[in-house]
């Protein structure tokens, strides 16, 4: 593995997403100094929360998987997850409401949810989800590793015996075909490969590898941290500050001073100078980028995941929804051509609606619901789309679709605090307008995807979506502990 050469004591990470507090949590339990600079106010980066009235409300990433990956990050320094974290899993996972008015929930218990399709779909469907279950779960134990967990130099890194088993578990065949030989009932199988749209791809084209996402989410389990997802940035911070790390929100990187290939100092905003050994870089990928002066040379251009409408509100009524539920329309595979490859907004919309309060009430202060809804959409360069004529329109479109699916009277009681648009992640800085990074096409995955180790600064390491693993929680936290060990070691 190749490494940050020449001394590393002293590290400045800029960004303190997951990403970046995790590097800071290896960096600081393989013993160097770390100054982590955060140009928002709090902590959490894309798992962020804000206040809105009385109410605690995520405004970022809603799905908790793999949480013995926080556990890791924590015990990089001594501590642990539990006496940091309260989290509850839920079960159902989500719950799956269909066209046809009917409805299926995801339990991550292999018995309960065998049991839920026998109910659902028959005997035949049941068993054909003990299969597919098997098959995830062979799927994540080849990857986790070598593949999800490790730092690649070259794509002859991916000769390797687990590269065998991959292929022979049909990883480079497609997810959405793959998954239909277990499965009859097209419903069922929405709820089992829907999870590929995290990483950009359209079920029926994304290669089988991305069921380890499915994975994740039907067998690892889905949490929630009490006090909402923002307690997950303020624990990991906590930690950090616990063990040493000087720690500064407000404080933006304005450039690298650099001297020949390597990085001397942080420039900030405000005009600090912070002399540093080495640098990690855990934000947006461009904005990595401008602070480092180059970019990679790449033979095609780096293609992005579609966004996201997303509305966050309130009501004061109580409504039948669990703390995920997932409206699907009809038009399943029109609805990936449409956002994906076209460029327009959904003909069918397909809605992710959170109801945190489901499972912590405590964050709605006035009581009340906390309610979020999620449309994916079209990123800026696929869809030029006028956001600001269109935003007031499809608000409403979404809130008419719920209704039509059986929450009469939603769109008239629910309170919306704000509206998200593509136009908006761009504002914040976000590439293309999308909160979902580069998508996992076959070329932007594993050692094809943006390096961490940067050429053009030889003590310049990368860390979070835009680069290797990828989009999620689960990857993030990876991305940390790789870009540390560019710099410690192993």
């Amino acid at each position: 593995m190749r490494r940050v050469e020449g001394p590393t004591d002293h590290v400045v990470v800029i960004g303190a997403g997951l990403a970046g507090l995790s590097a800071t949590l290896h960096l600081l339990g393989a013993g160097r100094r770390v100054t982590l600079l955060e140009q928002a106010d709090v902590p959490g980066g894309r798992t962020g929360q804000q206040r809105f009235g009385g109410n605690a409300v995520d405004t970022g990433a809603s799905v908790l998987t793999m949480p013995e990956l926080l556990d890791e990050a924590f015990a990089a320094v001594g501590d642990s997850m539990a006496k940091n974290l309260r989290l509850t899993r839920l079960d159902p996972a989500y719950r799956a409401r269909f066209a046809d008015g009917s409805a299926l929930s995801l339990h991550t218990d292999g018995d309960a949810m065998e049991a839920e399709i026998r109910a659902f779909a028959g005997a035949r469907e049941a068993a054909g989800y003990r299969a597919l279950r098997r098959w995830l779960t062979e799927l994540y134990a080849v990857q986790k590793d070598r593949f999800l967990g490790t730092n690649f130099d070259s794509p002859f890194d991916l000769a390797r015996p687990e590269l065998v088993k991959l292929a022979a578990l049909g990883g480079f065949g497609r997810l959405g075909p793959r998954v239909a030989r277990y499965l009859r009932d097209e419903r069922v199988r929405r709820l089992f490969s829907f999870q590929s749209l995290y990483a950009g791809l359209d079920p029926a084209r994304a290669i089988g590898a991305y069921g380890v996402i499915s994975y994740m989410d039907t067998v690892g389990g889905v949490y929630y941290p009490e006090g909402g997802m923002g307690e997950i940035g303020r624990a990991l911070t906590g930690a950090a500050t616990r063990a040493g790390a000087d720690v500064r929100f407000g404080t933006e990187a304005a450039w690298l001073e650099r001297v020949s290939s390597r990085v001397r100092a942080v420039r900030t905003r405000s005009g600090e100078r912070i002399p540093c050994d080495a640098v990690v870089l855990a934000t947006e990928l461009s904005t990595a980028y401008r602070l480092i002066g180059a970019r990679p040379k790449r033979p095609v251009p780096l293609r992005y995941s579609p966004s996201a409408v997303v509305l966050h509100g309130r009501t004061t009524k109580a409504w039948d929804l669990g703390h995920h539920t997932i409206y699907f329309g009809a038009a399943w595979e029109r609805t990936f051509a449409e956002i994906i490859r076209e460029g327009r907004l959904m003909s069918d919309p397909s809605l992710l609606v959170t109801r945190p309060t489901a499972t912590d009430p405590g964050l709605a202060g006035n009581g009340g619901e906390i309610v979020s809804v999620l449309a994916p959409a079209p990123n800026l360069n696929r869809g030029p789309i006028d956001w600001a004529r269109v935003r007031g329109p499809y608000r409403e479109e979404l809130l008419r679709t719920l209704e039509a699916r059986g929450l009469t009277g939603f769109g008239d009681e629910f309170t919306v605090d704000e509206t998200l648009t593509p136009a908006d992640w761009a504002a914040r800085g976000l590439a293309a307008g999308t909160p979902f990074s580069l998508a996992h096409t076959f070329t932007q995955t594993g050692p094809f995807r943006p390096a961490n180790l940067v050429r053009a600064a030889g003590n310049v390491v990368l860390a979070g979506c835009g680069t290797t693993p990828g989009v999620g929680i689960p990857p993030v936290l990876i991305s940390g502990r790789l870009a540390a060990e560019r710099i410690t070691g192993k």
